[in-house]
């Protein structure tokens, strides 16, 4: 429960930061135009901000999940000699060299 609301309330503090910057933004565009019409420069053109995208959801491996890729990636480990040279495997890809 503790951590729903934290995750709750750091998604509203973070959209609130980014709003926060998209306006201070604009205002020094619009101050930097205003500073330069005053010294009879035209404005300047500023590039389109960049939308935010979404983030894919993660999603939750169990733990008899993260116990067999720590384990495949043990595996992997223990294949590679002290030379770093790898061994050769029945299973997974074969070395080139």
């Amino acid at each position: 429960m503790r951590d729903f609301l934290y995750g709750l309330f750091r998604g509203r503090y973070v959209a609130l930061l980014e709003a926060d910057v998209a306006r201070l933004r604009a205002e020094n565009r619009a101050l930097t135009n205003s500073l330069l019409g005053t010294a009879g420069f035209p404005p300047v053109e500023y590039p389109e901000a960049v939308k935010p995208q979404t983030l894919p959801r993660l999603r939750k491996r169990s733990w008899h999940q993260i116990q067999a890729w720590r384990e495949a990636g043990a595996l992997r480990d223990a294949a590679v000699d002290f030379d770093g040279r790898e061994e050769a495997r029945t299973n997974g890809p074969v070395s080139q060299s």
